[in-house]
């Protein structure tokens, strides 16, 4: 992006913001200071700052949590989306037939933006909350995405032969087998994560498309390695069958 009218400010702003979300309630003005490179008296002015506009909040310890406003402008962001409800509606149905957990999420450049989920019971939670984002390359619901874009597209996103970043020694390091893969994904209208993105699971996807045909975002079930063979065939067939009734829809 052209920096020619960037605001210095606003992407410091943004790397607290960034901070405090990955870190909420455990921060406080010198660790934030020290993290981020920004001195002490810059800090506490970006600090009163967003908490007098509600970015954040300050704790009676001192550290700092993200802050209601935060919370209206993300709920405003995943309430554009029609989809949305119409896919926590179709998926609740779904979870329980496959008793794994469901994904949707959408293509943005490179990587996919997770948009919601609905959850089955687990020992484990899926790092895949709204908002969350992971390379396309390394996800299945990625590669269903990533299959139907214009090859010019495709091409400016994935520019060099090597693939970054290596999430797990599963994850796709070429474009060469990328393509190869997407091609598949074309004639078999799924795409599949091998512990690529999550050591330890498996993931089947599908594409989601809208009233024109065009893929707008796609649907995921993700299982423990081990369960896979056994639920593979179930999986598979539910999430082309959930893609269908939301992209009818």
């Amino acid at each position: 992006m052209e920096r020619k009218y960037w605001v210095p400010a606003l992407e410091k702003a943004s790397d607290v913001l960034q901070l405090i979300a990955e870190q909420p309630s455990e921060l406080r003005l010198m660790d934030l200071s020290k993290r981020l490179g920004i001195n002490k008296s810059s800090m506490f002015s970006l600090l009163n700052t967003m908490e007098a506009l509600d970015w954040v909040a300050r704790e009676k310890e001192g550290t700092y949590s993200l802050g209601s406003k935060l919370g209206f402008i993300g709920n405003a962001f995943f309430k554009q989306f029609s989809l949305v409800d119409r896919f926590r509606k179709e998926a609740s149905v779904t979870k329980h037939v496959i008793q794994e957990t469901i994904q949707l999420a959408r293509l943005e450049r490179h990587e996919v933006l997770y948009l919601a989920k609905e959850e089955m019971p687990s020992p484990v939670r899926l790092a895949s909350e709204p908002g969350k984002k992971l390379p396309a390359h390394a996800t299945a619901l990625g590669k269903a995405m990533l299959a139907f874009l214009d090859p010019a597209e495709f091409e400016t996103l994935f520019e060099g032969d090597t693939l970054e970043p290596c999430l797990t020694p599963h994850t796709l390091r070429s474009r060469e087998e990328l393509a190869r893969q997407l091609a598949e994904v074309r004639s078999t209208g799924l795409a599949f994560d091998l512990q690529e993105a999550v050591m330890g699971f498996c993931c089947v996807a599908a594409p989601v498309r809208d009233a024109e045909g065009r893929v707008i975002a796609a649907i995921s079930c993700s299982m423990f390695q081990h369960e896979w063979e056994e639920k593979r065939e179930l999986a598979q067939r539910e999430i082309c069958s959930l893609a269908g009734r939301l992209s009818q829809a």
